[in-house]
């Protein structure tokens, strides 16, 4: 790293300023968005790249598209090195072209100063369609990327500020909710704009070589944090595996294999041994698995290492080429989420030999999507309901899990039940925590969430791509599973059991629930406290059983005897 004469103050005012314009992009988003992924989920982010690439800020937004922008970005770079102008906007959104999966559309916004490209404004948006087979674009049965929908190459959507009518005809053709796309769209040129204009002002203030200086500077910070840090663990290679229950077409389990080699200041992590890509379309890029494990990793440093491409140096990522986190063309990717997720999850396995105090036991296995779509408003008008779930994290060294919030590696929401009923033709009739589900430990595992919805549309069809109902989520040091997730449908009368991942038709009055997994639990059980037992007993989180056969108390007149508590755990009170 090249040694460079800056002023400490200045430095921070402008890692500062960067930071807060991103922030205040995905504000703008937030507030311009037509549809409620993005609006209320906030399944969307939003970075500023400087000209070659690079990363300097991200918002908190979804953490898991970001590490993928410096493959996206290199894409962009590269077909039109020669051929960008001030006003120009470029969209994609094809996997196998520095994508992620057809929903997320990237927009790029070159940023021009002093007749020269400076930077690019990012933003990443979850549409709610994008055409195919099944509406909202997302379903885990298809077989192939063709099924997926609208395919977008890196193009313009602007050139020098005048719009591509031919792309835009060709996006409001295949996408059934074209208002709503392309209303998002705005949202993200908003988006991009402020991300411009912003970074323009910090060019006329500090000059153009004297800010590039500080990017630089920036960069070699996040750099050498990130080095210190890795320079402290202990040297060698730390292996582990976990699972996806299946891919919707056979029960094979799908095994993901994660080994970090920690060697001096740097870290290798190598998937080698992990699934080969599979049916269905839980198959992940390899862009998308780089953005997982630079997640799992930074979540294992220290809260002021600016979330820049400089971590991004210390940290090398292979993948077998052909597996499911690696896959050939035309491998189906749409339900790639989950694949991420739990490569979060065998990256944190990992972590937890490496860095005890630093990661948590498995949560939910991320977010869980549930969509329906179909016609209200007798037959005339169409609606897609993309809904997906936010549970529960895995207990910590010294917490517990906590439960209802997004899984670590998203920034995401639970869609408030007044939207959803609001603006859909369902009804919620429940919504609340599992009792019991969270691994018992030390410190347990949050709650997993339950929702169950009832039809009030004539036909729906019904997606859903959950897991963690075979491979519960993993406790660490003594800490148990959570609860496995299950779903089910309750028709006429009747209830039975459904997979993990489906799509089917039902219709009016059908209700569907599904029970979310639970954290798993760290610590040995038996060594929680007495108070944060009576508490969670006091809050009905766990039930009496729960903890007689978890902790090994004893209860007299219905509350815990401490005494014959202690006695029963063979130990002091």
């Amino acid at each position: 790293m090249a040694q460079r004469k800056v002023d400490p103050i200045t430095f921070a005012v402008v890692k500062n300023a960067l930071d807060t314009i991103v922030d205040d992009m995905a504000f703008a988003v937030m507030r311009t968005a037509r549809s409620p992924i993005i609006r209320d989920v906030l399944d969307y982010s939003v970075t500023m790249c400087d000209a070659q690439g690079r990363i300097l800020a991200q918002a908190k937004t979804v953490a898991l598209h970001l590490g993928a922008v410096p493959d996206a970005v290199d894409v962009v770079i590269k077909k039109f090195a020669d051929n960008v102008q001030p006003n120009d906007v470029i969209i994609f959104n094809d996997p196998y072209e520095g994508g992620m999966h057809l929903p997320d559309i990237f927009m790029f916004k070159p940023i021009f100063f002093g007749d020269r490209l400076q930077g690019f404004s990012v933003v990443i948006a979850h549409h709610c369609d994008v055409g195919g087979r099944v509406p909202g674009s997302n379903a885990a049965d298809s077989t192939e990327i063709f099924q997926e929908g609208l395919r977008i190459a890196p193009m313009k959507l602007y050139t020098k500020g005048n719009i591509n009518e031919t792309l835009v005809e060709i996006i409001k053709k295949n996408v059934r909710l074209p208002d709503l796309v392309m209303g998002d769209l705005d949202a993200q040129l908003a988006t991009c704009n402020i991300g411009e204009r912003e970074l323009v002002k910090m060019f006329q203030r500090y000059g153009e070589e004297n800010l590039h200086t500080y990017f630089d500077e920036l960069l070699d910070y996040g750099e050498r944090l990130t080095r210190q840090a890795i320079a402290a663990w202990p040297v060698g290679t730390y292996e582990f595996t976990d699972y996806i229950d299946n891919d919707g077409f056979t029960d094979d389990a799908i095994p993901i294999k994660c080994a970090i080699t920690v060697k001096g200041d740097s870290v290798k992590v190598d998937f080698a041994g992990s699934s080969p890509q599979v049916r269905g379309a839980i198959n992940s890029t390899l862009s998308f698995v780089k953005s997982a494990t630079y997640l799992g990793i930074r979540c294992a440093l220290e809260a002021d290492v600016p979330n820049n491409a400089g971590v991004y140096r210390c940290i090398e990522i292979t993948a077998p080429e052909g597996s499911i986190l690696n896959p050939r063309l035309p491998a189906p990717v749409a339900a790639r989420a989950l694949t991420g997720y739990r490569v979060v999850d065998t990256v944190f396995g990992a972590l937890a030999q490496i860095a005890p105090t630093k990661v948590m036991a498995a949560g939910e296995g991320g977010n869980t999507v549930i969509a329906l779509s179909g016609y209200d408003k007798n037959a005339s008008e169409p609606f897609i309901l993309v809904d997906m779930i936010n549970g529960a994290w895995g207990g910590r060294f010294n917490k517990d899990g906590v439960e209802g919030v997004t899984n670590p590696s998203q920034n995401m929401s639970n869609m408030p039940i007044e939207t959803l009923e609001a603006r859909y033709p369902i009804v919620m009739e429940a919504y609340g925590f599992a009792q019991d589900s969270g691994g018992a430990g030390e410190y347990r595992g949050g709650l997993g969430l339950v929702r169950e919805y009832r039809i009030l549309a004539e036909e729906v069809v019904a997606q859903i791509r959950s897991d963690r109902s075979a491979h519960a989520p993993y406790g660490l040091f003594g800490g148990l599973s959570g609860a496995p997730s299950s779903n089910h449908l309750r028709k006429d009368g009747d209830t039975k059991p459904l997979p993990s991942k489906f799509t089917m038709t039902l219709n009016r009055g059908a209700t569907i629930r599904h029970e979310q997994a639970g954290g798993g639990g760290y610590g040995d059980p038996a060594k929680r406290s007495f108070d944060l037992i009576e508490a969670d007993l006091a809050n009905g989180k766990i039930s009496q059983a729960y903890a007689e056969q978890h902790h090994h108390v004893v209860f007299k007149g219905g509350k815990i005897d401490r005494e014959a508590s202690s006695k029963s755990r063979g130990t002091q009170s």
